[in-house]
């Protein structure tokens, strides 16, 4: 008996190097799509329902549910996860009609590229794939569901370096060429914990001080960071914009806190605290899993 056809939608990941936080109100960002993503894939069924199946990077069944033909959830593996992929989906109904004739009736398969605990991008892979499907703007789709600056969606559709801004409450970037010549000197490390970015914005908001001059400050770095031809002055950038970043939200930068002897530089990336930090420096690779952090990722094998 032939398999049912399956179409398959793709979204990548994301880092983001520059104006954490400040990219909420307009600043300039330099974000970075990933090699990992997520897949979303959908072939036809002889049921009217819509059976959901997801899985980690290993293949392991993660997540699966069976959701009626208007989205509502019938069984479950997880009843949180249900309620708020049930969210996404009647809001992607709600901005084209004309989806619900399309899923009726389908099996949906998504896979992760990456650990979930990762923090590359779980929900702006699957909301981006869930808008191809749909056909509809994933921008609006992120933005009606789980509000964010939406850089995490620019990245989920580009397969170039962005640098990222809201413009008038609208998204907007541009893709580049970035790519150091030292890139083999850079190195993602991830701090064994996910991070959670609602918490760091709330503590972000708390800032009582003059934002724009922060903005413009943030906008230079941007700028610098795409500009940069050498190790010394992308390090000595990476530090200054933990410091601006540090004055802003009251925490101490993440090399202080964590690796004040690597001999390098440090540099959170997007909510600090949890997730991936960029290290730049000597024998980096050695020194952080000698510290216990497995996942080192070099940034060729990282950046798309």
């Amino acid at each position: 008996m032939p398999q049912p056809e399956k179409k398959i939608y793709r979204s990548n990941g994301k880092l983001l190097i520059s104006s954490e936080y400040l990219v909420l109100d307009g600043a300039e960002a330099l974000a970075l799509p990933t090699k990992r993503g997520q897949t979303l894939a959908v072939s036809k069924t002889e049921t009217e329902n819509i059976i959901w199946k997801s899985y980690t990077v290993d293949d392991d069944l993660w997540f699966e549910c069976v959701f009626d033909n208007n989205f509502t959830p019938i069984t479950y593996s997880d009843k949180n996860t249900a309620d708020v992929l049930s969210t996404f989906l009647r809001i992607a109904l709600s901005l084209n009609p004309d989806f619900l004739n399309v899923a009726r009736g389908s099996m949906v398969e998504t896979h992760l590229e990456f650990h979930r605990s990762w923090g590359l991008g779980s929900s702006s892979t699957l909301i981006s794939n869930i808008a191809q499907w749909a056909k509809v703007d994933p921008f609006v789709l992120q933005q009606e569901s789980f509000p964010g600056s939406g850089y995490d969606i620019a990245c989920a559709l580009s397969n170039k370096p962005i640098v990222y801004q809201i413009k008038n409450k609208e998204a907007s970037y541009v893709t580049l060429k970035f790519h150091p010549s030292f890139s083999g000197e850079i190195f993602f490390i991830h701090l064994n914990k996910k991070q959670n970015s609602r918490e760091g914005i709330n503590i972000y908001r708390e800032f009582k001080g003059d934002i724009e001059t922060k903005i413009l400050l943030a906008n230079d770095f941007t700028k610098d960071f795409v500009e940069c031809e050498d190790t010394d002055s992308f390090r000595r950038l990476m530090a200054k914009h933990e410091s601006l970043i540090s004055e802003i939200i009251d925490q101490l930068p993440v090399k202080q806190k964590l690796f004040p002897d690597f001999k390098g530089s440090v540099k959170s990336l997007g909510a600090w605290g949890g997730d991936f930090v960029m290290a730049v420096g000597k024998n980096t690779e050695n020194y952080f899993k000698n510290k216990g952090y497995n996942t080192v990722i070099p940034y060729d094998k990282m950046v798309l």
